[in-house]
């Protein structure tokens, strides 16, 4: 299992109020037809933060490895940019142990209090990484937050594992220092 998903497994019951099988039991007694509709409860209803809340959906489902099913997905015929996501993924869940990876159909969320960064499979060549850093000018290379609106306020576009080199790790510890 994923170091960042087992975290999250072990920190649920003082983030949510429940264990994960507390929360598997309680949404198995329910009937939801889309999975936003058992996150949407969740959150409304138990009050229950988005991540926590897409990662019981996921585990309630009996997907051993949430993480990987959706990220195996996003990256189907791009299989050439994972070493990529990768290494943003290990470089980003070190900068903390309260750093949550939350998977999504199309993104990767990295969330500290609050999202800091999204990852996503933007073209065949190319992920965007998306960056929380109020008041950052854009740059060349620090662009307007584009696809992925008021969500972020930059993105960086990555083809390479080499494209994560010291000034992009340290936009990472700065949006990263801005969740917190």
């Amino acid at each position: 299992m994923d170091k960042a998903l087992q975290s999250m497994i072990e920190n649920m019951p003082s983030k949510t109020g429940k264990p994960l099988e507390e929360w598997v039991k309680l949404l198995k007694t329910k009937s939801f037809t889309k999975h936003s509709e058992a996150v949407n409860y969740l959150k409304k209803e138990h009050g229950v933060t988005h991540g926590f809340a897409n990662t019981i959906v996921h585990l309630s489902k009996g997907e051993d490895t949430p993480t990987d099913n959706l990220v195996a997905g996003q990256y189907q015929g791009k299989e050439h940019l994972l070493p990529v996501f990768e290494k943003v993924k290990n470089f980003v869940s070190a900068l903390g142990e309260d750093v949550n990876v939350v998977p999504k159909k199309t993104t990767v969320s990295f969330v500290r209090k609050k999202q800091f960064a999204l990852i996503s499979p933007a073209t065949k060549s190319r992920l965007d990484l998306g960056l929380k850093l109020p008041g950052y000018p854009t740059t060349t290379r620090l662009e307007n937050s584009g696809p992925f609106g008021t969500m972020c306020t930059h993105r960086v576009r990555l083809e390479k594992p080499e494209d994560i080199d010291q000034e992009l790790k340290d936009w990472l510890r700065d949006a990263y220092a801005h969740a917190g």
